[in-house]
């Protein structure tokens, strides 16, 4: 916690539960958690509270990303093999129970390779081949090291990467994607919003006109599945599923690696609904 003091820390706790137990159960997740992340900024008077996190996220990740990469090139399916490593990363989220530690990191990524992966790679990298523009919305700090290898799979003059507009939580922001490497890739844009997802109709003029522009959109982590899982985009959402109600929304257990189209995320709906 970025408060100093036990006064500080106190006041915070009193108004962040009151902020939680006024909030609109009914309301987004994302959105109550805005508001929660808004509080702490404002109460510790630090624009980024958890740059330090954000900061090792990004050491560890890096430090990682040699040899990572040699580990997916000599895969069955390299293109499989980065699509998991995006994916595996999304699981360092300083707002999920089922977090990672930087440390931990390491001997989480050992055993991806042979993890169930619920949707179609395959569709992924044809749907980035048919598409005009892609945009790319990345998620967290040290995540985001990931995504580059999965970045450089795709066909690069076609890629705009979106980051956050301002910190929230550990998302990651243009600070994360220069250090990742990112901006020397694809042109990289803030979404303009201190959302930790992506609602449209709060993010900026240049977002959403890249948004609009879109004929494929990749979607990292639950924030952005949340926010955009009744899109009519063309939408592929890669995330590690964290919580029992994203669970039995996506069709996916806890822990599972997904890469679902949003069309495919509609019909199974149905299905499970029928």
């Amino acid at each position: 916690m970025s408060a100093s003091g036990e006064r500080q820390r106190e006041r915070l706790l009193r108004h962040l539960l009151s902020e939680i137990a006024t909030a609109d159960w009914n309301a987004m997740p994302v959105c109550i958690a805005q508001r929660i992340q808004r509080l702490v900024r404002e109460e510790t008077g630090q624009a980024d509270p958890y740059r330090p996190l954000k900061d090792r996220m990004n050491r560890m990740a890096l430090d990682l990303l040699p040899a990572m990469a040699d580990l997916a090139r000599r895969q069955w399916d390299p293109r499989e093999a980065v699509v998991r490593l995006a994916i595996a990363g999304n699981l360092l989220d300083a707002g999920s129970k089922n977090r990672l530690a930087p440390e931990e990191l390491k001997a989480h990524l050992k055993g991806i390779w042979n993890m169930p992966l619920v949707g179609s790679v395959t569709d992924l990298f044809r749907a980035a081949d048919d598409a005009r523009h892609i945009l790319y919305l990345a998620d967290n700090a040290g995540e985001i090291v990931f995504d580059r290898l999965l970045i450089e799979a795709l066909p690069l003059q076609k890629v705009t990467v979106a980051v956050r507009g301002s910190p929230v939580i550990n998302d990651a922001t243009l600070e994360d994607a220069e250090t990742a490497g990112i901006t020397q890739l694809a042109p990289v844009i803030s979404n303009g919003s201190d959302a930790p997802g992506t609602l449209v109709e709060e993010c900026s003029e240049e977002f959403r006109h890249c948004f609009n522009r879109a004929d494929l959109v990749i979607a990292k982590g639950q924030g952005n599945y949340e926010t955009l899982s009744d899109t009519s985009k063309d939408t592929f959402f890669l995330l590690t599923v964290k919580c029992p109600m994203i669970a039995a929304d996506i069709g996916a257990p806890v822990g599972a690696l997904v890469a679902k189209r949003a069309r495919e995320q509609d019909r199974d709906t149905r299905h499970a609904n029928a």
